[in-house]
């Protein structure tokens, strides 16, 4: 039986300058982005797009939500399967490509850097990925191909 979960934020734009819209450069892209209950995150337009480079922007939120899906899913594989992760980085890259005003993300590479407990548990570390891969709920939402290229060590 199928479940539905909903989730609800509220995006503030911050950045009027006393001028509105009037123009491109009469405006900051500041944005102020609250869930009930959570810390206000400090939102903005990525540097080339005339935003703030100090604050996170949608790019950044994508790519740290597909990496934290997938650690998130990961852990839970582990477990399942039996794995100790005693540690766990990784190193995120998506490729946004563009066109005149719009464009979209072309690509995500998601670089975990596992540590688990024990040499027999680096092959079910490894499969653990797959399991994480086709569990991520924002991976299975998104139309561009994330792939996952995780090392594992022993620690």
């Amino acid at each position: 039986m199928a479940s539905e979960h909903r989730y609800a934020l509220t995006a503030t734009w911050t950045g009027n300058l006393g001028e509105g819209t009037s123009g491109t450069r009469a405006y900051s892209r500041d944005v102020s982005l609250a869930v009930d209950g959570k810390p206000v995150i400090a939102g903005s337009a990525d540097r080339p797009f005339f935003g703030d480079a100090s604050r996170w922007n949608p790019e950044d939120l994508l790519l740290a939500a597909l990496a934290q899906c997938h650690l998130l899913s990961y852990l839970r594989a582990c477990v399942l399967r039996g794995v100790v992760v005693t540690g766990y980085a990784d190193e995120a890259e998506g490729v946004l490509e563009q066109s005149g005003d719009g464009g979209r993300f072309r690509a995500v590479v998601l670089r975990p850097a596992v540590t688990v407990s024990d040499e027999a548990m680096r092959e079910g570390a490894l499969a653990a990925h797959d399991d994480a891969h086709e569990w991520c709920f924002i991976a299975n939402s998104v139309s561009f191909p994330v792939t996952v290229a995780p090392t594992v060590t022993v620690g």
